[in-house]
Formats: structure tokens, C-alpha cells, sequence
């Protein structure tokens, strides 16, 4: 195989950016036809096809990776030029990264806020278990993840645990649980799920029914509106107890069981040669989820009622192991 071009590189990243060969022409201000020229160069040159025609245009497995070399070459670029240059008006580095809604809406966020100072953050909203097809594609140079193993090219870290509680309101309970979540009422009882991606409820009704049941369920895909339609009585849910400690709102809510939850573990996946704007954004991630490992919930002694406390951030006293 020769040695890759970085202009190609460069237009194939543009074409899958734009969407188009037209689009990524006007981006890269030359012709379509010179676009053309490029990726067909860049073809012979690694012996394969590195896109496939479809609308808009995807990149094959070879070019995921050209996308995430030239993507990685557009960092270290920025860096030599920030290094280079003496004014500090220059452009902002954009990092694209991938959040998780409930990292998004719970911690990340405020995580992130000074790098957003020096830094241009594009943020994608996906779910944690599918994040990293957008890093492995080249779209985003890294992503919270609920997966460990890295991807190819990408290092790996844990970040901690998202811990879920699944709850309902007062009236909810009485309604559909007033002799406890079993079986046959988390079969009959309506539940509210974030998306057809989100496996969340699913997994903690797998792990009480040892059995897939198949429950009324509402789909509500924003993580606020998701909350408010479990406060509003729509259905039962999990959410984050990071949430549930910072939502007076919480108070009316209850647990549906007086032990019971579901861990999910996150990582921080990046591209493993990356930049200084890259490392940046990364440490502000690491710092910020500390509020993971400490917000681990005790157990408590009494065998009390599933009710739940959230008034405190820094002393939590559940009902759950």
C-alpha cells in the first residue's frame, strides 16, 4: 500500500462530513471533479474501496479509518498553528465528542465548562451503548461509553458507574404495585422508555422476571421531559440517581422494590494520538466524574419502606446494595 495522501485524506473526511462530493467540494473550495480525482487516487492507493455510494455517502471499514487519520490530522494541525501563532484572537480548536443524555444532562455538562472557554465543543447526544460507532466511524474524536473494550486506534478509561433507580410516583404505586412489583404486574404495569435504543428498563426487567415480558410502554426521547412524564404518573422508569438527588421534585417519587437498581459502568474512549485541545476536554471528563465514585449509595440498616431521601447530595441513605 503507498502512503496516504493527506489531501485525500482531507476529502474524504470532507464527504463524509458534508454528506456529498458537491458539498465537500464547496468546503474544500475546489471542484467536484478534483474531489472525484482525490478519492479515486485514494482508492488506488489502498487498494480498495473506501466509500460506498449510498445517500448520503458512508465510508467502507478502510475508509473509517482514513476518516479518523485525517481527522486526527486536522487536530494535530490546529495544535502546530496555535503553537505558531502569537495572537490570541486565533480560531477555537473544535473537539467532537459523544454524551450520553443522562451524563449530559446530570454531570457532563458543567464538566465541560472550562474547556468551553478556549475550546469550540460539538456535542452528539447518543446513547451509551452506541457511541462508539460514531468514534469508530471518524465522526467524534471520543465518547462516554458503556463499552470497554476499545476501539481500534482508541484508548481506553474508566470513568465509574451511572447507578439507576427504578421509581414511579405515590399514586402510580397504589394503582399498578399495591401488592409489589411482581411479575405479573410489571407485565401489565405501563413503563416509559427514553427511545427504541434505550435497553435500560428492559435489562431490570430481565433481572426480576428471569424472562422477556413485553410491558406498555410510552416512548419519551428527551432526558427532562423523560423524568417529567414518570412524575406526571405516566409510567414507571429508571433514572439516575445523580438526578433524583438533585431534583426536589424527587420527593414524590417512590421505589418500586425497596432493594433495586441497575449499575451501568462508563468509560472515556479517545483517539490515542490525539492533541493537546483533545487531552484537555478529556481531563475536564475525568474530573467531572468523580461525582460518580462518590455518589455510590449506602445501604441502610432498617428494613424501613422503599420511600426515597434525595434532599442531601453528599450523605445518600437508600434502600438499595
Amino acid at each position: 500500500m503507498k502512503e496516504i495522501d493527506p489531501t485525500q485524506a482531507l476529502a474524504l473526511a470532507a464527504i463524509i462530513h458534508q454528506g456529498s462530493f458537491d458539498a465537500a467540494a464547496s468546503h474544500l473550495s475546489i471542484t467536484p471533479s478534483a474531489v472525484s480525482q482525490r478519492i479515486r487516487a485514494l482508492e488506488t492507493a489502498v487498494g480498495r474501496p473506501v466509500l460506498r455510494r449510498t445517500r448520503p455517502v458512508q465510508p467502507t471499514e478502510t475508509g473509517e479509518a482514513i476518516v479518523r487519520f485525517a481527522r486526527k490530522l486536522e487536530l494535530l494541525s490546529a495544535d502546530l498553528s496555535a503553537e505558531l501563532r502569537e495572537t490570541k484572537d486565533a480560531p477555537r480548536q473544535r473537539i467532537v465528542i459523544v454524551i450520553n443524555g443522562d451524563s449530559l444532562h446530570t454531570w457532563a455538562l458543567r464538566a465541560l465548562v472550562p474547556v468551553a472557554e478556549t475550546l469550540e465543543l460539538e456535542i452528539l447526544r447518543e446513547d451509551q451503548e452506541h457511541s462508539l460507532d460514531l468514534l469508530r466511524s471518524g465522526a467524534a474524536a471520543a465518547a462516554i461509553t458503556s463499552v470497554a473494550s476499545p476501539v481500534q486506534g482508541c484508548s481506553s478509561s474508566p470513568l465509574g458507574i451511572m447507578r439507576y433507580i427504578p421509581v414511579c410516583t405515590d399514586e402510580f404505586q397504589q394503582r399498578w404495585f399495591v401488592d409489589g412489583a411482581t411479575v405479573e404486574n410489571l407485565e401489565r404495569a405501563p413503563v416509559v422508555v427514553f427511545d427504541r435504543k434505550d435497553d435500560l428498563q428492559d435489562q431490570y426487567l430481565r433481572s426480576r422476571t428471569k424472562r422477556a415480558i413485553t410491558p406498555p410502554r410510552h416512548y419519551v426521547p428527551a432526558a427532562q421531559e423523560f423524568a417529567e412524564a414518570i412524575r406526571l404518573g405516566m409510567g414507571w422508569g429508571l433514572l439516575a440517581e445523580l438526578e433524583l438527588a438533585h431534583d426536589p421534585a424527587a420527593a414524590n417519587l417512590t421505589a418500586l422494590v425497596p432493594r433495586g437498581h441497575v449499575d451501568v459502568p462508563l468509560y472515556w474512549q479517545q483517539w490515542r494520538h490525539g492533541s493537546s485541545a483533545l487531552e484537555a476536554v478529556a481531563e475536564a471528563i475525568r474530573t467531572g466524574a468523580a461525582v460518580l465514585r462518590r455518589a455510590q449509595p449506602q445501604s441502610r440498616k432498617s428494613g424501613g419502606a422503599p420511600g426515597l431521601d434525595f434532599s442531601s447530595t453528599s450523605s445518600h441513605t437508600y434502600d438499595y446494595e
